[in-house]
């Protein structure tokens, strides 16, 4: 067992974090000496009082290899609680009472923004099939309206900053992804506030909805951020994901994401590069069947691109906070409630708790939450001509293709990388249409295909058009794509005469062989790009010219 440490780079004066090196690998971990049980995994009398819950990602059965499972010894079951019944989100679940006939009125309840519907879209009303090549700006902040613009006064989380943009198949058969885009500029909890220079708590921008905890029924999130760092906090312990980083979220882990604002020199000028936004954006992936895993290396060997000793999980963690079901003061009742929020057939209900959450002592197995720096890449290219397929760029990989090869979903990025190949290679991505659908973001700088046009001097601007920081663009199955007229011209003309190392951004893409429908949100938001496909009408007959 390995493990570093990681300075918390907020304003929270949180601890140094501790993480597992390895992928796969099954982990002890322990915040409380003497809490693991030695030689059982669920003895009669676990120690120090505690009760040992197990978390299972795979069927029981399932092969040895991909069998998932993390043994909890925690300081109440999760079941604990839950006489607090689950009950829809959105306004038509807002009120009533629990399964056991309390009143859950005056709960603390944190949902006041949360719609019915995860990610705002119904999921089956709200989404339209359309094979147009599509492209969206900058994801703004929107209000609890769903309204572009500043929204900077008002308080959005994690979760309500959610909006659906496409997906395919039905989570409750197990089978399909969603993708996501996430705008956000307030804490899921109140032990993400900061500090002030005097030492006192600031007040969060909405004192309402603290203490919001989430987990999801439907499959695995991989939570892309693109501006501002995140603080997650999950039963597994604590994890910090700054943009180039990547995290997993496992189906069913409890979680909590707070917002790391800027504390370094180096986070400011990251910061200011993306717009000088005060609020956090990024993208998620989810995936309806299985897990992530690594791509089979082949004739690669042993060795390279993401390496499994760099990917990070996180070591046990508790909170020390008591039972609070017999408080009777009306106000600490407020202050002491948690609000779980479950996803769960991409509809969202909530339940409230006496309890945290995160009261997981000890534990031990291979079904946990993990980071990767995307940094860690180890790129292949070719060194003598063409460009290879983009496949070579693989970080995890998602099984589930109706095919051999096929993965329902692969998460691939466009690294900075050296390209070395002869004078006489076009060195950018091709043209393409593809059997697999395509959705790609851009984490910072631009992508060595598409140019993002500035107004103003901002590059992240969406309103001058491009493939911009914090935008997307979507090539569904057999859409014609590839590099638009200017980066076209551009690298025919370059001379390819020795290598060059590409450094200028960092790009990634959701692929899936699933065809994949579109939201609502998506065909409609005022930052989408209408006219994306006129980047190839420069793109003209010249058949034909002498060869040279």
């Amino acid at each position: 067992m390995s493990s570093t440490n990681e300075t918390a780079r907020n304003n929270n004066k949180q601890p140094l974090l501790n993480y597992h090196h390895g992928f796969g690998n099954h982990f002890e971990s322990e915040a409380y000496e003497g809490a693991l049980p030695i030689g059982r995994n669920n003895p009669r009398i676990v120690p120090h009082g505690l009760y040992a819950e197990q978390l299972s990602g795979t069927a029981f059965t399932a092969p040895r290899n991909e069998n998932r499972r993390t043994w909890l010894y925690r300081m109440r079951p999760s079941a604990s609680g839950t006489s607090s019944a689950f009950r829809p989100c959105g306004s038509s679940g807002s009120s009533g009472s629990n399964s056991s006939g309390s009143d859950d009125s005056d709960n603390g309840s944190a949902s006041s923004l949360l719609p019915e519907t995860f990610g705002r879209a119904d999921w089956f009303r709200d989404m339209r099939l359309d094979p147009n090549p599509m492209r969206w700006g900058a994801t703004p902040l929107h209000s609890s309206k769903g309204s572009d613009g500043d929204d900077s006064g008002v308080g959005i989380n994690f979760v309500e900053g959610i909006h659906t943009l496409m997906g395919s198949g039905d989570p409750m058969c197990k089978s399909g992804i969603g993708i996501y885009v996430y705008a956000c500029n307030t804490n899921m909890s109140s032990s993400g506030e900061k500090e002030s220079s005097s030492g006192e708590k600031e007040e969060d921008v909405n004192e309402a909805k603290r203490d919001m905890h989430m987990f999801n029924s439907d499959g695995d999130f991989l939570i892309v951020p693109q501006q501002m760092g995140l603080w997650i906090q999950t039963e597994l312990g604590l994890m910090t994901v700054m943009p180039g980083e990547i995290c997993v979220i496992p189906r069913g882990v409890v979680f909590t994401v707070n917002l790391i604002h800027n504390d370094t020199e180096e986070e400011e000028e990251c910061h200011l590069a993306c717009g000088n936004n005060n609020f956090a954006r990024g993208y998620i992936l989810e995936i309806f069947r299985g897990h992530f895993q690594l791509p089979e290396l082949g004739p690669i060997g042993s060795n390279g691109l993401a390496n499994a000793r760099d990917f990070l999980h996180p070591t046990a963690y508790y909170e020390s906070s008591g039972d609070k079901t017999n408080t009777t003061d009306r106000d600490d009742r407020r202050r002491l409630h948690y609000t779980i929020v479950n996803k769960f057939g991409q509809k969202l209900f909530e339940r409230t708790s006496p309890h945290t959450p995160y009261d997981v002592v000890a534990w031990h197995g291979n079904y946990l939450p993990y980071k990767y720096d995307l940094r860690r890449f180890c790129a292949i290219n070719s060194v003598t001509y063409d460009h290879p397929d983009p496949s070579i760029y693989t970080v995890l990989t998602a099984r589930g293709g109706d095919e051999e090869g096929t993965a329902l979903a692969d998460f691939v990025i466009f690294p900075p990388r050296v390209m070395a190949t002869d004078e006489n290679t076009f060195r950018p991505p091709w043209f393409h249409r593809n059997v697999m659908t395509e959705f790609m973001g851009l984490i910072h700088g631009e992508y060595d295909a598409k140019k993002g046009k500035k107004s103003d001097g901002d590059a992240t601007d969406a309103s001058g058009g491009g493939f911009v920081p914090g935008g997307a663009s979507l090539h569904p199955i057999m859409t014609p794509h590839g590099p638009d007229a200017e980066s076209y011209f551009a690298n025919v003309e370059n001379s390819c005469d020795g290598p060059v190392k590409f450094e200028g951004g960092l790009a990634f893409m959701f692929e899936s062989s699933a065809m994949c429908r579109v939201s609502r949100y998506a065909l409609e938001c005022e930052h989408r790009e209408v006219d994306y496909a006129s980047c190839w009408d420069g793109l003209v007959g010249s058949f034909p010219r002498p060869h040279t």
